[in-house]
């Protein structure tokens, strides 16, 4: 008879075996996207439609949510550049913050949150429905006539979600700076160009970009591989929000450290 401690063991080796499984899956989606999306026709219907429905779900969402992170990080990076003496940087502080990490984490977030687990939804509904395998029947690739046009329209929205977050962000920490702490204006813009560099902008651009690549791909396997019927659908929607979440915030992590050390500081 095995004991507890070898059922364990067992249980661990299973779930840690599926999770390379699973990781093999989606790893293979990702090259079937690459390869589907270049292959024609192009479902431009398709793909209008959804980036349509995308920013329709989450251009409103993000603005509520970039104001106030503006206003926070001009508060928390105001009142600790007083501490130290440097409010001539403040302005400069607050930008490279929004740019780099803020507005590509929020919009991601949001892109996750909303299109992900709508996309997810869509298409475990279409899944449980055999729609997918009646498409497969009649030589329909599902992922060049579905999955392509919703990954792509979500990086093309996370990337036009990202300039607005920037912006509405930027405005709301020099609202805050020079209101409410009482900054100076002139010192708050001409800050920026002493800190801050096209490059910011570009590294901000393609972390949105590959955030919504990430987001749209994970959204898409999850609503393709549900288990158990309708309950398996809203499982894999809350799966695919959860998996999004842990990955964006690796790869922010290892996109910052390359750009760090690729790119120098402005000034060094």
């Amino acid at each position: 008879m095995t004991t507890a401690t070898e059922r364990g063991v067992d249980r661990i080796a299973a779930a840690g075996a599926g999770a390379f499984e699973q990781t093999g899956r989606i790893v293979q989606l990702f090259i079937d996207v690459a390869r589907q999306s270049v292959v024609r026709p192009f479902q431009w219907r398709e793909f209008i439609q959804q980036a349509w429905f995308i920013a329709s779900v989450t251009i409103l969402p993000t603005a509520l949510i970039a104001i106030p992170f503006g206003a926070i990080v001009s508060l928390q990076t105001g009142s600790l550049i007083k501490q130290i003496g440097a409010e001539s940087y403040t302005g400069a502080a607050s930008v490279l913050v929004v740019i780099q990490q803020g507005s590509p984490l929020v919009t991601s977030l949001l892109v996750a949150g909303a299109a992900g687990s709508a996309v997810a939804a869509d298409l475990g509904a279409r899944t449980i429905r055999e729609e997918i395998d009646a498409m497969e029947v009649l030589g329909i690739n599902p992922v060049q006539r579905l999955v392509v046009p919703r990954v792509l329209a979500m990086v093309l929205v996370a990337i036009l979600l990202n300039g607005l977050v920037a912006v509405i962000g930027i405005a709301g920490g020099y609202f805050f700076n020079v209101v409410v702490q009482g900054g100076t204006p002139g010192a708050y813009l001409s800050s920026f160009g002493s800190l801050a560099q096209l490059p910011d902008l570009y590294i901000s651009t393609l972390k949105a970009a590959i955030f919504g690549l990430i987001a749209g791909v994970i959204a898409a396997y999850k609503g393709l591989n549900p288990k158990g019927g309708p309950k398996g659908v809203g499982d894999a929607v809350n799966q695919s929000v959860v998996i999004t979440f842990l990955l964006l915030f690796f790869a922010n992590l290892i996109l910052t450290a390359v750009y760090l050390q690729v790119v120098p500081p402005k000034g060094a």
